[in-house]
């Protein structure tokens, strides 16, 4: 007669119980997003309310938010840490392999005369346009998949800067109000960065330009529209195209690191002074300019010699990484 040991009766126990806390650990997560979801609409409700007062038309409203959905994935990679700690030695042949740097001189070849023309009118060196087209979206590629009402509005919902946001969301309805996008295609970022060079909502208000002339500001599909709004953000800004973005330069040890930082100038003959050189060990240029000592990581990596436009490419994304990447990429088209 067949029988259970002692311990394959403990054991079987065991994994009922386990079977158990599992099913039910699974019953409450599904129960909390259901109640997550439900909660959602209820501020999309408001929201909507909140837009029609602000005098956006309300058949816009209802029809924008018609399939606005909460974004799981977008609170997950606005929480998500990096697993380790990059530094610029790992993260410029991340951001720019050499792949990146031929496929923007193919571009640069590709769209020669129109960046040309553009760059002209706005005062922009082509090579940055490019370098940011290729740093953002990698030449138009890569721009997003999610419905850019969903991300806002669920960004908003998460309420960590829920202000900022709901500003977003605003005027993404009101790019919708002009007719510049249509629904099916206003997508964008899990933030809801949008087009080929990812501009936010009211970035896109202030910046974008319809260079081609056919009434809409086309940063999804139009290189004219996409290069010429990137353009107008420098210029706007306070590019200067008689001007480089910088260079990378030597310390000497005993260099005080609290006169580094992007909103700390002085004259290229004071850095020079206080011992700073080519990164080739060489004297500064020595021509009448203002700069700052950008150290993105710490003494012992890269440190940069920063020119006013590295700090207008600050204003476009405040990440020493990101300004330091499209100066890179700009070196490489040059």
């Amino acid at each position: 007669m067949a029988f259970k040991s002692l311990l394959t009766l403990k054991v079987e126990n065991y994994l009922k119980t386990i079977s158990l806390a599992a099913l039910f650990s699974c019953s409450v997560a599904n129960a909390a997003t259901e109640e997550k979801d439900i909660s959602f609409l209820h501020y999309v409700e408001n929201l909507k309310t909140e837009a029609i007062s602000l005098g956006i038309d309300e058949a816009i409203v209802n029809s924008a938010f018609d399939k606005a959905e909460f974004l799981h994935r977008s609170v997950k990679s606005d929480k998500q840490q990096p697993e380790f700690k990059m530094t610029l030695d790992t993260y410029i042949p991340r951001a720019v392999p050499d792949w990146k740097v031929d496929q923007a001189r193919e571009a640069y070849k590709k769209h020669y005369h129109l960046l040309q023309k553009i760059g002209n009118e706005y005062g922009v060196q082509p090579r940055f346009i490019v370098a940011l087209w290729g740093i953002e979206t990698n030449f138009g590629k890569l721009t997003g998949k999610n419905y850019i009402i969903s991300s806002l509005a669920t960004m908003a919902y998460e309420g960590r800067r829920e202000a900022l946001f709901k500003k977003q969301l605003f005027a993404a309805l009101t790019i919708l109000e002009e007719g510049h996008i249509t629904q099916d295609k206003f997508i964008g970022s899990w933030a809801g960065a949008m087009g080929q060079v990812q501009f936010m909502p009211t970035s896109y208000l202030n910046y974008a330009v319809d260079y081609d002339g056919d009434g809409k500001k086309d940063i999804w599909n139009t290189p004219a529209d996409v290069f010429a709004s990137a353009a107008n953000y420098l210029k706007t800004e306070g590019w200067n195209n008689r001007e480089t973005w910088g260079r990378q330069v030597q310390i000497p040890k005993n260099f005080n690191v609290k006169l580094a930082g992007i909103d700390k100038h002085k004259s290229l003959a004071q850095w020079q002074a206080l011992g700073v050189r080519r990164f080739e060990g060489e004297n500064l240029p020595n021509v009448n300019l203002n700069a700052s000592i950008v150290i993105p990581d710490d003494k012992n990596g890269r440190i940069y010699l920063a020119y006013n436009n590295y700090k207008v490419l600050m204003h476009w994304n405040h990440s020493y990484y990101f300004a330091t990447a499209v100066s890179f990429l700009s070196e490489h088209i040059k």
